[in-house]
């Protein structure tokens, strides 16, 4: 069998922003490690579906902080976000200097299923059911995991930037979301109802599926062709803060700046994404086995949109998809606003359908990272993709007033607060560059720091 790690190619010269590929080796890979990738993803996709933001994590915490507790449901996208986010930025650096990129990636994936891990042993005990510091437990458990999860987007990100080639980003987005629907969508059909039905809730059987997944997705990594990058010196004069690093990158990139404001806006979607089970729950009286029915609407939901969003995104740009996805980001808070005001019980009838727009959600954080990596040389993706996700954790600080809005004033009003900045931030779109009309076909996708046409 051959050795994923080889020695590294000659060193490209110094100040040039080196192609694709910076190894000839890695191009010769590319369909292997593309085939890889895809069915890691599809692996990890499996775990992902037992554990829904918008649904099963939401439900849970309901589950052990009882009635009232909207405004403990609004810490989730904090601690998703800034978890996600700020330990980026700090090991950013860090980073950039590790030589094998894929080894990073599956240590970070094997880590995510420590906390899930957790979890599962304490409902399989018993523990903690119906004790008060549950809820607590829970959401320091659920932060610990998104830290863990911010340096999988990272390294994750690194990893595609380096082995797959900018215009085939789009083709493993499809192939990932696209096939990795089937074994998700069987396996949360197959399981999640007689779990979701047990008088616990099922959540110990959840949390393990979860843990499993997770663990095997990371071990798929371990299988990547790569070859390891040369030792890089630090460039001399007074070495930056993480954070004023960040800063530098703002104020030397006019069109990055652009994109972390239509990211930032955007992210109110992301912020009510708890209140949807909860708005059916509390609004519309649906519950229970609804869970498994809205998990899987809004997986075939995101391999549906898949089927069209790469193949966009490898022909006409992530600039247009990332404006394509974020208008229609609007329609999940406006159509589930808008449900109270049918007749009758139409609105519950049709409640799942909010699931079909919510698929598009997770696109939208794919195709930011990848607009991301094509505006800006290889040993700025670290940097650049840690400033981006902190400056879309940034607005979640106001995830808990949310959550006391949504007791204090209604989902709906809201939900509809939400859609308007989400229209505002596809609008912004048009001041962003397109990367692909800088460069000529076969050379690096990257558009110069300040540059806006």
């Amino acid at each position: 069998m051959r050795p994923a790690v080889e020695e590294p190619a000659e060193e490209p010269r110094p100040g040039a922003v080196p192609p694709w590929p910076a190894d000839p080796r890695i191009e010769a890979r590319e369909p292997r490690n593309l085939l890889l990738l895809a069915v890691h993803q599809i692996v990890f996709r499996v775990g992902w579906i037992f554990k829904t933001e918008s649904v099963i994590m939401p439900a849970f915490l309901d589950a052990v902080a009882g009635p009232n507790s909207g405004w403990l449901r609004g810490f989730l996208p904090v601690f998703n976000r800034i978890g996600q986010s700020v330990p980026p930025v700090f090991l950013a650096d860090r980073l950039t200097h590790v030589r094998v990129k894929h080894r990073a990636l599956a240590a970070f994936t094997a880590l995510l299923s420590l906390p899930f891990a957790t979890l599962a042993v304490l409902w399989w005990t018993g523990a903690g059911q119906g004790d008060w510091w549950m809820p607590w437990v829970f959401l320091g458990v659920y932060c610990l995991f998104f830290v863990f999860a911010g340096m999988y987007h990272l390294s994750s990100g690194m990893v595609q930037g380096k082995l797959i080639r900018p215009t085939r980003r789009g083709l493993l987005l499809t192939r990932a979301a696209v096939v990795g629907t089937v074994p998700a969508t069987l396996a949360a059909w197959w399981l999640l109802p007689g779990w979701l039905e047990r008088p616990d809730g099922g959540y110990a059987q959840i949390f393990t599926a979860t843990t499993v997944c997770f663990l095997l997705s990371g071990l798929l990594v371990l299988l990547l062709y790569e070859t390891p990058d040369r030792p890089g010196a630090d460039p001399p004069g007074p070495r930056r803060s993480s954070l004023a690093d960040l800063g530098h990158v703002l104020r030397g990139d006019r069109n990055l700046r652009r994109l972390v404001v239509v990211a930032m806006l955007w992210s109110s979607c992301l912020i009510v994404f708890p209140h949807y089970q909860a708005f059916a729950r509390e609004e519309l009286g649906l519950s229970g086995v609804h869970l498994m029915v809205w998990v899987i609407t809004q997986n075939v939901s995101v391999g549906v949109w898949s089927l069209f969003v790469g193949p966009m995104a490898d022909v006409f740009g992530n600039r247009l998809t990332l404006r394509t996805l974020v208008f229609g980001s609007a329609a999940a808070p406006l159509f589930a606003a808008s449900l109270p005001l049918l007749p009758g019980t139409m609105g519950a009838r049709v409640f799942w359908t909010v699931f079909i727009a919510l698929g598009i959600t997770p696109l939208v954080l794919r195709i930011l990272v990848n607009y991301a990596l094509e505006i800006c040389g290889p040993d700025r993706h670290p940097r650049y993709l840690s400033t981006l996700s902190l400056c879309v954790a940034a607005p979640f600080l106001l995830s808990p007033l949310v959550g006391w809005l949504v007791d204090a004033v209604g989902f709906e009003r809201v939900f509809f607060a939400a859609a308007g900045l989400v229209l505002v931030a596809g609008a912004l779109t048009f001041t962003l560059a397109e990367p692909r009309h800088h460069v000529r076909f076969g050379e690096p996708a990257v558009v110069e720091p300040g540059a806006d046409e």
